[in-house]
């Protein structure tokens, strides 16, 4: 099924890349899939194969795979820019295992999900302020999860507490918490610009076809030159945008060294583009693209939902201008 697709053949998946990643996507985003496939492929699947122990990877990949399981990933601890601020919950190290303390939000579909991959802050004299990630069960003692209410109907998210949660030592993930967690939030903002690059070309099908079928003045209203300039527009918009999903796709594919700019490239370009293409779509539909009978407010709810996620367009312009030296 749909979340083996980058799990490795040998736990059962598929075993395929970011860009058949992407493709499945952008199906996703053109119909408002509310099911957590983007936790389970972006953050969890993600998370597990960049920084996972073969312990962890044997006891969640092939559950996952099978779509009996996924795993989210709770990184962020405010709603403010930058999405990748420095985080507050610690762990401290207790005998041979550790305790989680801390709290975070907007943790994607946290309410519903298996296991929880947290990011925090080892609280020891050896390593102290080094980010490291911990895998934790939902059932784990201590684990408080609270689903939070967003912009985005379609999208759930979740307030998580850790109240002294204890872990045994298997629970830390190995190696350089700070540089996979930057590289695994560069794929997701790729898996999302992908999401939008979707939504964004079924605003422009909605926006065509009403106008094709809306009669005003005694013809469709898709015969006006306004209305014309205003579709044409939109559909420079879906095929730009898809053209630089693609790319960050190939990018993430071959895990080349350009991956934070192609992601924030499709980021910032792709949020942009869903958010336009929704707004003008529901201005060719006029006020009756707000009612629930249309799927016109959804698209342009979760477009101004996913521009803050995972980084503003503005956010992710000025990471390229520091990259550039500008």
């Amino acid at each position: 099924g749909w979340p083996a697709i980058l799990v490795p053949e040998a736990y059962g998946g598929l075993g395929l890349g970011w860009v058949e990643v992407v493709a499945l996507l952008e199906l996703a985003g053109e119909s408002l899939l509310c099911a957590p496939l983007f936790s389970a492929l972006c953050l969890g699947a993600s998370a597990l194969l960049a920084a996972g122990s073969e312990e962890q990877r044997a006891r969640w990949l092939p559950p996952l795979a099978a779509g009996n399981a996924f795993v989210t990933l709770a990184w962020q601890e405010s709603g403010r820019n930058p999405p990748r601020e420095a985080p507050q919950t610690t762990a401290r190290s207790d005998g041979p295992g550790f305790v989680l303390s801390g709290r975070k939000r907007w943790v994607p579909d946290g309410a519903a999900a298996d296991a929880i991959i947290v990011a925090a802050r080892l609280d020891d004299s050896r390593t102290e302020g080094a980010i490291t990630l911990f895998l934790v069960p939902a059932d784990t003692p201590g684990l408080v999860r609270r689903p939070i209410p967003a912009l985005d109907l379609t999208r759930r998210f979740a307030e998580i507490e850790l109240r002294e949660v204890r872990l045994p030592a298997t629970a830390r993930m190995p190696g350089d918490g700070a540089t996979t967690l930057g590289r695994i939030l560069d794929r997701a903002a790729i898996g999302l610009a992908a999401e939008q690059v979707g939504g964004a070309q079924r605003c422009l099908d909605l926006a065509v076809g009403y106008a094709k079928g809306r009669v005003q003045f005694g013809r469709p209203i898709g015969s006006f030159q306004a209305i014309k300039h205003k579709c044409a527009d939109l559909l420079l918009l879906v095929e730009s945008a898809r053209s630089a999903s693609y790319f960050a796709a190939c990018v993430a594919a071959e895990d080349a060294d350009e991956l934070e700019a192609a992601a924030s490239l499709a980021k910032a370009y792709c949020s942009e583009a869903y958010f336009r293409c929704a707004a003008d779509c529901l201005q060719i539909h006029g006020g009756v693209g707000f009612t629930w009978e249309y799927d016109v407010h959804l698209h342009l709810k979760r477009a101004k939902a996913g521009e803050a996620f995972l980084g503003s367009p503005s956010w992710h312009r000025e990471r390229i201008a520091r990259q550039m030296g500008l």
